[in-house]
């Protein structure tokens, strides 16, 4: 990363994950009174007095637990305060000290970064002040106080912050490929992700639905900036019950809305059912590249060298813009074919964002016309006099047209398709406008 980076720990239900949507100025992590809502690392892009900064939520930090999510939020903590330049402890004001908290002090100790104790929920408190000196004994300085839920303090909490932020030079501006991972619950996106950036990053157990939020990753690779956002799988919403799990299913979405790439990951043992054809459909329609991942292809017995492609025959049959989508079968666990994922995302965003001359464009659509023309009515002859491609990501291009509203749909797609054997565009939709001569173009 080039920019410094801040993370925010603390035993459960504190308000980390409040006091980091505050900061940020939106909903970025679920807030719930729930202990345990966040278990990931999440990051968000912050700014404050000209100076930018990765802000790092984490889950709640319980030191002596012996529960499996526990330990394994210990572990993204960890991971956390390798890669923080600075850390807020944050604690709860009504609460008092306690022992977590105290054992969490010791462990903040030892780490070489400059530690702010921020003492949470003073607002709620007659003696506001007495409560945040009790904090002293922890032995990080004055405590600050703060009320993540009104914003009271948090100006005083971050002109600290940027005071000890390290002096970075600028690196050169490149901006990062989004890539939605996305798929049912339990697919082993997170494993997925983890054995691409070659670290334990998220959460991963044998509970479906580890992951609820959308947790961004960062990973450089071939000279490109990738940022990886993993989501909660998703579930049908008439089945979405817990208000939680809604939530999740929601900032999925959002996900997707936001991807330049989408990485559907299928269990190969249970094939893709509709909810996965349902997310396919949905980034391809909001003009995401698609990359259909196959995992633990590993575990498939008895396949041949025909099994995948009856299976994308199969499923094709259901959803057709499937035939212009790249199907990759991988292993997270055992590292199969994971490699050709990057190299695949990168070559499905550019061909998303390239650009074709004009006059290759009508080159190629006088040779379709040629070939055959457009359906005619009589007294309605219906010509393509022209085309341009007007926007990149997704491809688009106007076809002008004396009557543009009587161009047949089996035209429309004849056109389309020519277009792709020339220019694949993989994984890309590609969308045709057609409009009158001397309109606006949108």
């Amino acid at each position: 990363m080039t920019k410094p980076t801040v993370a925010i720990v603390g035993r459960p239900n504190t308000g980390k994950s409040t006091l980091f949507n505050r900061i940020l100025g939106g909903r970025a992590a679920i807030v719930s009174d729930r202990p345990g809502t966040t278990r990931d690392r999440h990051f968000g892009d912050a700014e404050w007095n000209g100076r930018q900064f990765w802000l790092v939520d984490t889950g709640g930090l319980v030191p002596d637990s012996g529960d499996s999510m526990d330990r394994a939020i210990r572990q993204q903590v960890e991971f956390a305060l390798a890669e923080a330049d600075v850390v807020l402890f944050l604690v709860d004001g009504r609460e008092g000290v306690s022992p977590v908290d105290e054992a969490i002090a010791d462990r903040l100790r030892r780490t070489s970064r400059p530690v702010l104790l921020v003492v949470n929920k003073l607002d709620e408190l007659a003696q506001a002040d007495d409560a945040r000196f009790a904090f002293y004994e922890l032995g990080f300085g004055e405590p600050l106080g703060v009320s993540a839920g009104t914003g009271k303090g948090s100006g005083d909490v971050l002109d600290a912050v940027v005071e000890r932020l390290p002096e970075r030079a600028p690196a050169e501006a490149d901006e990062a490929i989004s890539v939605a991972v996305v798929g049912r619950p339990n697919a082993g996106k997170s494993s997925l992700i983890n054995r691409l950036l070659g670290e334990e990053r998220h959460v991963v157990a044998p509970e479906a639905g580890t992951t609820r939020d959308a947790i961004d990753s960062l990973l450089r690779f071939r000279g490109r900036n990738l940022k990886f956002v993993d989501t909660a799988g998703l579930r049908r919403r008439a089945k979405v019950e817990d208000d939680l799990e809604f939530y999740s299913t929601l900032r999925t979405e959002r996900a997707i809305d936001r991807a330049e790439v989408a990485l559907l990951v299928v269990d190969a043992a249970l094939g893709l059912h509709n909810q996965d054809l349902r997310i396919a459909t949905q980034a391809w329609e909001h003009g995401c590249a698609v990359i259909v991942l196959v995992n633990k292809w590993d575990l498939v017995e008895g396949k041949d060298a025909n099994t995948a492609r009856r299976g994308q025959d199969e499923l094709i049959e259901k959803a057709p813009f499937l035939k212009f989508v790249p199907f990759l079968y991988v292993s997270a666990l055992t590292g199969q074919r994971v490699r050709q994922v990057l190299d695949l995302i990168l070559q499905v965003a550019d061909e998303r964002a390239a650009r074709v001359p004009t006059a290759e464009v009508n080159r190629v659509l006088a040779s379709l016309i040629e070939r055959s023309g457009p359906p005619q009515k009589p007294g309605e002859e219906v010509k393509l006099l022209y085309a341009t491609q007007i926007a990149t990501a997704p491809p688009t291009f106007a076809l002008v047209s004396n009557r543009p509203d009587d161009v047949p749909e089996s035209y429309q797609r004849y056109l389309l398709n020519g277009f792709r054997a020339v220019w694949p565009f993989t994984g890309s939709p590609v969308r045709l406008k057609f409009t009158a001569r001397g309109s606006k173009r949108a």
